[in-house]
């Protein structure tokens, strides 16, 4: 099975709104984190390479728009098979430490999680894109 067999792009503009509405709601209540673990080396090097504080973090991810969503897959990993990641790419011109102009594909996946009466989003991806992408909507 090839890897985009497990790709959903089974969405509408409408549905992916949705998605988005929810993820916006999160980052808006501060209710959102970056996997910055040992297996998320790229998440950390983005956000040392451009010093991309907090508040510039929570920027991008308000500014993602529906025509940088990619496609949903399930969770592989043992337990969470339950779960759904939304794949986005936006792009954005970045400052690198040295002051340098940059335009980047940023690969982000988002973990929607319910928890009690409310959702978090674990950004599990989001560093330069380093796989082609296709978007769904452009």
């Amino acid at each position: 099975m090839n890897q985009s067999e497990y790709y959903n792009l089974n969405y509408t503009k409408q549905q992916v709104d949705a998605i988005l509405l929810e993820i916006n709601d999160c980052v808006n209540r501060n209710k959102f984190t970056i996997e910055k673990n040992i297996n998320r080396q790229d998440n950390i090097k983005l956000i040392e390479d451009y010093n991309l504080h907090d508040s510039k973090i929570k920027s991008i991810l308000l500014s993602i728009k529906t025509t940088d969503f990619c496609h949903s897959l399930q969770n592989k990993k043992n337990g969470y098979e339950h779960e759904t990641l939304y794949v986005f790419c936006p792009q954005r011109t970045l400052f690198d430490i040295l002051g340098e102009e940059e335009f980047v594909d940023i690969y982000t996946k988002f973990n929607i999680i319910k928890y009690g009466e409310g959702k978090i989003v674990y950004t599990v991806s989001f560093h330069k894109r380093n796989k082609p992408i296709n978007y769904l909507f452009r």
